[in-house]
C-alpha cells in the first residue's frame, strides 16, 4: 500500500450532459465521456492500455477500446457493488500503473438510470441469499433498506429530519451554482423538504438521489508522466477498499452494530498510509445516494465521534466556509446520480481550482464510494 502513495495522478476528467432522459445509448455516452477525459489530459486514445469500471456497467472494455481507438490493452477490471465500486476503479488503475502493468488508465461509468428500468423490478435477481432476509418482508428497494437503517440511527443517536435537511440543502446549494447540475436554478427550502412526499419513511423525496442518464470518465497515469499533462496533477495519495467482517449489504444485519458500516473499515485502511488526518481535509465528496449516508460516513471516516454525525451538520458545517464543505457539484442528491463517479471528477476540479463552488486554496480532498455496501475511498491531493 505504501508504494501507491502519490505514485499516480488523475490527469483528465470528462462527462456528458446529465438529464432525466438522454436519447443516446450508453455506449455512445461512455465513449463521449472517455474521449473528453483523454482530451482534457492531452493524451491520444491510442495510448490507453488499461480500463476499469463497474460490474453493473452495461458497456465493456472491448467495445470501448475499439470505439475510441485504443492500442493493446494490458490491464482491465470491473468492481462490484454498484456505487461502492466508484473509487475502486481508480484504485485498480493506480495499482496497475504503479506496478508497471499499464501506463494510461481510463475509468468510466455510463448509465441510463433516469430513462431506464429500476434495478429492483428485475424479478429474476430479486432473491439472492442475503435478500431472502429482507425483500419478502417489504424491503424491496435501496430506499427501504436505508430507510430502516436511518430509523435506527434516529432512535439510537437522536438524528433528526433537520439534520438530514442540512445535508440535502448543502448539496442543493452547490448544485444551484453548477450549470451542469440537474438541479441548477432549482432551490430547496425547509418547507419544501418537510412537506415532501415519503419515499420510504423516514426518507422523503429530497433524501433520495436523482435518477439520471449520463456518463463520466477519468484518466490515471504515473506521477512522472502527470507533470507533462495539460493540467496540474491531482495525486492519488491513499486508497482503500472495504468489506467488513460478517457484512450484509445495506441493512448490515449480522454485525454487532448495524450502524458501523463499511466506511469504518475503509477509513482505517485509508488513514493508515496517509500523511494527513481528517482534520487536514479541505473538502470532501461523500457518497450521497441518501442523506443519512452523509452523517454515517462523517462518523466512519473520523470527522466526528460515534453518534455525532447529525450534530456535525448544523451551523452551516457542510457549506462553503463551514467545517467540511462537501459535494460541491451537488452530489448524487442534486447534480446527478451516476453511481458516485461525479464525486471523483468534482474532487479533481476542486484540487485544480476550477469548481463552480470552489473551496479557497483546497489542497486535500476525501472522495468516498457507497456506504452500506462493500465500498472504496480515495484521498486526493494537489
Amino acid at each position: 500500500m505504501a508504494s501507491l502513495k502519490d505514485a499516480t495522478a488523475i490527469v483528465g476528467i470528462g462527462q456528458t450532459a446529465f438529464a432525466k432522459r438522454l436519447d443516446d445509448p450508453e455506449k455512445t455516452l461512455a465513449c463521449r465521456a472517455v474521449l473528453a477525459a483523454l482530451d482534457d489530459a492531452g493524451i491520444d486514445p491510442s495510448e490507453v492500455d488499461a480500463f476499469a469500471s463497474y460490474t453493473m456497467e452495461e458497456t465493456d472494455e472491448v467495445e470501448i477500446a475499439k470505439a475510441i481507438g485504443a492500442g493493446d490493452v494490458t490491464f482491465f477490471s470491473k468492481v462490484g457493488y454498484g456505487g461502492g465500486g466508484s473509487c475502486a476503479t481508480v484504485v485498480h488503475l493506480a495499482a496497475a500503473i504503479a506496478t508497471g502493468q499499464a501506463t494510461v488508465g481510463v475509468a468510466w461509468r455510463s448509465r441510463k438510470r433516469g430513462s431506464g428500468k429500476r434495478p429492483w423490478t428485475d424479478v429474476q435477481v430479486q432473491l439472492p441469499t442475503p435478500a431472502q432476509w429482507t425483500r419478502p418482508f417489504g424491503l424491496l428497494r435501496p430506499a427501504d433498506e436505508i430507510g430502516m437503517l436511518t430509523r435506527r440511527y434516529m432512535h439510537e443517536y437522536g438524528v433528526t429530519r433537520d439534520h438530514l435537511f442540512n445535508v440535502a440543502l448543502a448539496c442543493r446549494n452547490r448544485a444551484n451554482q453548477n450549470p451542469a447540475a440537474m438541479m441548477y436554478e432549482r432551490p430547496l427550502t425547509r418547507e419544501m423538504y418537510m412537506t415532501a412526499r415519503w419515499i420510504s419513511e423516514p426518507l422523503c423525496l429530497y433524501d433520495n438521489c436523482l435518477e439520471t442518464d449520463g456518463a463520466l470518465a477519468c484518466v490515471v497515469v504515473s506521477a512522472d508522466r502527470a507533470r507533462d499533462c495539460r493540467h496540474p496533477p491531482v495525486y492519488v495519495h491513499s486508497v482503500a477498499q472495504a468489506l467488513p467482517a460478517q457484512h450484509h449489504g445495506m441493512v448490515n444485519y449480522w454485525t454487532d452494530d448495524p450502524l458501523t458500516g463499511p466506511a469504518w473499515t475503509a477509513a482505517r485502511q485509508l488513514w493508515k498510509t496517509a500523511d494527513f488526518t481528517p482534520e487536514d481535509i479541505d473538502v470532501a465528496q461523500i457518497y450521497d445516494a441518501f442523506t443519512s449516508l452523509i452523517p454515517l460516513s462523517l462518523e466512519g471516516y473520523g470527522f466526528c465521534g460515534r453518534g455525532e454525525g447529525g450534530a456535525f451538520t448544523t451551523g452551516g458545517a457542510l457549506e462553503i466556509g463551514g467545517r467540511l464543505p462537501l459535494n460541491t457539484s451537488g452530489g448524487g442528491l442534486s447534480e446527478a446520480y451516476v453511481h458516485g463517479f461525479n464525486l471523483i471528477n468534482e474532487g479533481v476540479r476542486q484540487l485544480r481550482g476550477t469548481s463552480t463552488a470552489q473551496v479557497p486554496n483546497a489542497a486535500t480532498c476525501l472522495v468516498t464510494a457507497g456506504e452500506g455496501v462493500p465500498t472504496s475511498a480515495l484521498l486526493l491531493r494537489s
